[in-house]
């Protein structure tokens, strides 16, 4: 048993216990509000107490002993007849009541059946009973809605953290000095240096262990870009301009249009 609670019910504290996803209200604590000797197997011989529980676990309960339950409904109310909770439990296979041991030891019920408890105690305790567990339950909700958004936070910082990381990555840098100036062997790779940084032997010799080429591992946005980039050194090629000169206005076409649709959602939906 886990998440074990406390509330307070006119002065006297009562343990809510947190077993098989399910809530169970000490019916021992309870019963020290009570004035006068009183037993809880007084409370359970009863005939209202006994068709009371056999309705709510054939409501609640498919493994239910409806013939244990047919037999101890006849016997009840009579004087000689003694029944407790661990008899019930053990003959009906009830879930609604349970008797514990240890250090939380002490009879428990679901809270429907604690709250029906409460009116033998009295009217009074059974409005404060109902109403401390519900205090209760909204202090939880509130923490759990509170938790829910944190993580929701935390997520989305994350997602955006994850998203910049991304985007940081597959933006070209701008080309260096060196590389503008110098000469490639053909047109390819003079535009994958302005959109990956490198050559296809200088990617190859980075990942030896992969089969493809540089633009078999391209991202649908580099693969755009690089459609874009091909028709635009076609012009720049007509204008006359020299390859460093090509570069350089490639790359600056790479950068913006990278950022360009890496911020576009339209593009994401075509992946």
């Amino acid at each position: 048993m886990a998440k074990n609670r406390k509330i307070q019910v006119e002065g006297k504290e009562i343990t809510i216990i947190f077993d098989n996803q399910q809530e169970y209200i000490s019916l021992t604590d309870m019963l020290k509000a009570k004035d006068g000797d009183f037993f809880i197997s007084d409370w359970l011989r009863n005939r209202n107490t006994v068709e009371y529980l056999g309705i709510w676990e054939s409501v609640y309960n498919p493994n239910f002993n409806y013939g244990e339950f047919a037999i101890i409904k006849s016997q009840a109310g009579l004087n000689s007849y003694k029944l407790s909770v661990k008899d019930w439990v053990e003959k009906t296979n009830a879930v609604g009541l349970k008797a514990t041991a240890g250090r939380y030891g002490g009879t428990y019920a679901h809270p429907d059946i604690a709250f029906e408890f409460g009116m033998w105690i009295s009217p009074q305790f059974k409005i404060y009973l109902i109403k401390e567990f519900q205090r209760l339950k909204d202090d939880e909700n509130s923490r759990l809605n509170l938790d829910w958004n944190l993580q929701r936070t935390i997520s989305k910082i994350n997602y955006q953290i994850h998203t910049d990381a991304i985007k940081a990555i597959l933006i070209p840098k701008e080309v260096t000095k060196l590389q503008s100036g110098f000469v490639y062997a053909n047109e390819a790779d003079l535009l994958n240096v302005a959109l990956f940084g490198i050559t296809a032997k200088e990617w190859r010799d980075s990942n030896p262990e992969k089969k493809g080429n540089i633009r078999d591992e391209a991202t649908l946005e580099q693969l755009v870009v690089l459609s874009n980039l091909e028709s635009i050194n076609a012009l720049l090629i007509l204008q006359n301009l020299s390859e460093n000169e090509r570069l350089i206005q490639l790359n600056k076409v790479a950068i913006s249009q990278m950022k360009s649709l890496l911020e576009n959602k339209t593009i994401g939906k075509l992946k």
